[in-house]
């Protein structure tokens, strides 16, 4: 969807400043975030591409004025009222009003293993890859009200297959109980010129994974 949190080239967000590799945190209260947020996707009831959704579906002025972990706790407070774990109220006072929904919680044991072994989104093929390396391919042009993974800034442009990555879970699909429904993945180049027009570093290049359902042969 066109959230804020698609922000490749609009202007007036200052500089990216990157940070030190090893400063994870900014505060005590991040490492809780992370924690609660990754022990209730263990829940089961929701997945990676649900869980994108809801962040990206915060209001523009509340997603653009709060830190990384803020947007995290956000977005684990829809899900968890969306799925009926927590009522308003609770999230409004802190406190459960009641004995609350059985879980089968995620034991401090199994975190390890659990993280070590992430979650594999990869499929077997179907039917063979509609385009190869080196194949000129140009985006659809769309602004879905739903979850994708295409930027806008990338919509619509022409550019060339630089990887075919095979075949994996498509997000837009995932995100809204429609089903895994698998496609090819690509990696796609641009120029600079194609994507920024006038005034672009000839110089540049950019690289996105694009799925299949994106993309139209020239």
């Amino acid at each position: 969807m066109n959230g804020a949190q698609d922000l490749g080239g609009m202007m007036g967000f200052g500089r990216v400043i990157p940070e030190p590799e090893a400063e994870i945190f900014h505060a005590e209260w991040e490492k809780r975030a992370l924690a609660v947020t990754l022990a209730a996707g263990a829940l089961g009831r929701w997945n990676i591409d649900i869980s994108r959704h809801a962040r990206e579906t915060l209001p523009p002025g509340e997603y653009l004025t709060s830190t990384y972990y803020e947007i995290w706790v956000k977005g684990l407070e829809k899900l968890l009222l969306q799925a009926g774990l927590v009522t308003p109220d609770e999230i409004r006072e802190g406190r459960a009003s009641g004995p609350g929904v059985e879980v089968t919680p995620l034991a401090a044991g199994q975190v390890d293993a659990t993280l070590a072994r992430g979650t594999q989104y990869d499929r077997p093929a179907t039917a063979p890859a509609c385009f190869a390396v080196g194949d000129r391919v140009r985006t659809r042009r769309f602004n879905p009200a739903h979850h994708t993974r295409l930027p806008r800034y990338a919509r619509g442009r022409e550019g060339v297959v630089e990887a075919v990555r095979g075949v994996f879970v498509f997000p837009d699909s995932h995100a809204h109980g429609g089903g895994e429904a698998p496609q090819w993945l690509y990696t796609l180049r641009f120029t600079g010129a194609e994507l920024w027009g006038e005034g672009a570093d000839p110089s540049l290049e950019v690289s996105i994974d694009a799925w299949e359902s994106y993309l139209g042969g020239l």
